[in-house]
C-alpha cells in the first residue's frame, strides 16, 4: 500500500516538473517575441523621430502616413487650410449644388471625403449632367469593385474636359484615398463645364503637403494648390465667343450691337407698354425676360409662376432660371449664361441671352 502511494507521489512530482519546463519554455518563447517586437517599434519610432523635424508644422501626420514606399509619394491638405473660411464656402456650395442635383434619386450628400470616394455620387452625378448611362455596378462594397466604378467614371470625364485643356488633378488612387484636394478639383472642373447654375467663391487656394521617399528619407514640401480662379476666367475656358471678342477688342462696336438689341426688345414690350433703355440693370430681375418670352411666343405667363416685383438675390435668380425654362421650351438651346450673372450685372451674360432671342425671333411680329 505504501509503495503505491510512493510510486504516484514520484509520478505526480515528474508531471510538475514536465509541465513547469514546458511552461518555461513557453515563457521563454514569448518574451523573445515581445523583446523582437519592442526591438522593432524602437527601430520605427526612431526612423519617424529622424524623419519628423523634416515635416512642416502642424501637419497633423501620423507615423503610419510617413512609411511610404521607396519613391512613393503622398499629398495631404494642410490642416490651416481646411479651416480657411473660402475653402469652407466653396465645400459648401459644392455640395448644395451635388444634392441639389441628385435630388430625384435621393442622394445626399453631407462630407464631400466620405460621400464620393467610392465612385457612387460621381457616377450618378456624372449620368445627370452629360445625359449619359455609365457601364458600371449600381453598388460595390469591396475596395476592387469601388476602384473599378472609380475607373471607368474618370475615363467618362478626363475624354470629356481633356480636349478643352483641363489639368487632370486627380486619379482613381486620389479619390479613392479620399484626397479632398483631387475631389474638389473634380467636381470645379464638372461644375464649371457644365455650366452649373451656382456661383463659385473665386481665388480659392488651399496649401497642400507633399511628402517624397527618397533613398529612405522623407522629403517634404509645402505646395500652394488654386482651386477656382475668377468667374470670368473660369467660364472663359468655355464661353469665349463674339461677345469676348466685342468688349475686347472692340468696344466701340459695342453701343451699336447694344442699340440693335433695345430696338428689338422695345418693338415688344412696347405692346405691355414697358420701354427698355439699358439692358443689363432693366434685365437682371429677370421679369422683363419673363414678359418678353411670353410676347415672343404669344402666350400668358401666370403671375404666380415668377416673382412680379423681386426683392431678394434668391427671387432674381428665380425669375431668370424659369425665363430660361421658357426659352427651352420653345425650341432655343440652354443659354450659355448662368442666372446669377444675369442678376449680377454681367453684360456679356445680359447679351448674349438676348443675342440667342435675336437670332431666333427677329423676323417676329
Amino acid at each position: 500500500m505504501s509503495l503505491t502511494r510512493n510510486t504516484s507521489a514520484t509520478s505526480h512530482s515528474a508531471k510538475m516538473k514536465k509541465d513547469e519546463s514546458f511552461l518555461g519554455r513557453l515563457g521563454g518563447t514569448l518574451a523573445r517575441k515581445k523583446k523582437a517586437k519592442e526591438v522593432s517599434d524602437l527601430h520605427e519610432e526612431g526612423k519617424n523621430a529622424i524623419n519628423a523635424p523634416m515635416l512642416p508644422t502642424g501637419t497633423g501626420i501620423h507615423p503610419e502616413d510617413t512609411l511610404l514606399e521607396e519613391n512613393a509619394e503622398r499629398i495631404m491638405l494642410d490642416p490651416t487650410s481646411r479651416e480657411n473660411l473660402k475653402f469652407k464656402d466653396l465645400l459648401k456650395v459644392l455640395i448644395d449644388w451635388i444634392n441639389s442635383e441628385l435630388e430625384e434619386d435621393r442622394i445626399i450628400v453631407k462630407d464631400l471625403e466620405e460621400d464620393c470616394y467610392d465612385g457612387q455620387v460621381l457616377q450618378k452625378l456624372f449620368e445627370k449632367l452629360s445625359g449619359r448611362k455609365l457601364n458600371v455596378a449600381e453598388v460595390t462594397q469591396s475596395e476592387i469593385g469601388q476602384k473599378q466604378k472609380l475607373q471607368t467614371v474618370l475615363e467618362a470625364v478626363n475624354d470629356l474636359l481633356r480636349p478643352h485643356g483641363w489639368s487632370i488633378e486627380w486619379s482613381v488612387d486620389s479619390i479613392h484615398s479620399k484626397n479632398l484636394v483631387a475631389i474638389v478639383y473634380l467636381l470645379v472642373a464638372l461644375a464649371m463645364h457644365f455650366q452649373a447654375p451656382i456661383r463659385l467663391p473665386e481665388h480659392v487656394s488651399v496649401q497642400v503637403v507633399v511628402v517624397k521617399k527618397r533613398e529612405g528619407i522623407l522629403q517634404t514640401a509645402v505646395v500652394t494648390k488654386e482651386l477656382t480662379s475668377t468667374t470670368e476666367m473660369m467660364m472663359g475656358r468655355f464661353e469665349r465667343d463674339a461677345f469676348d471678342t466685342l468688349l475686347d477688342h472692340a468696344p466701340d462696336k459695342l453701343n451699336v450691337v447694344k442699340t440693335s438689341l433695345i430696338t428689338f426688345v422695345n418693338k415688344h414690350l412696347n405692346k405691355l407698354n414697358l420701354e427698355v433703355t439699358e439692358l443689363e440693370s432693366q434685365f437682371a430681375d429677370g421679369v422683363y425676360l419673363i414678359l418678353l418670352m411670353g410676347l415672343l411666343e404669344d402666350y400668358f405667363v401666370p403671375l404666380y409662376n415668377f416673382f412680379l416685383t423681386p426683392e431678394s438675390f434668391e427671387q432674381k435668380v428665380h425669375n431668370v432660371a424659369f425665363a430660361f425654362e421658357l426659352m427651352q421650351d420653345g425650341g432655343l438651346r440652354k443659354p450659355k449664361a448662368r442666372p446669377e450673372d444675369v442678376v449680377n450685372l454681367n453684360l456679356k451674360s445680359t447679351l448674349r441671352v438676348l443675342y440667342n432671342l435675336f437670332t431666333n425671333y427677329k423676323n417676329s411680329e
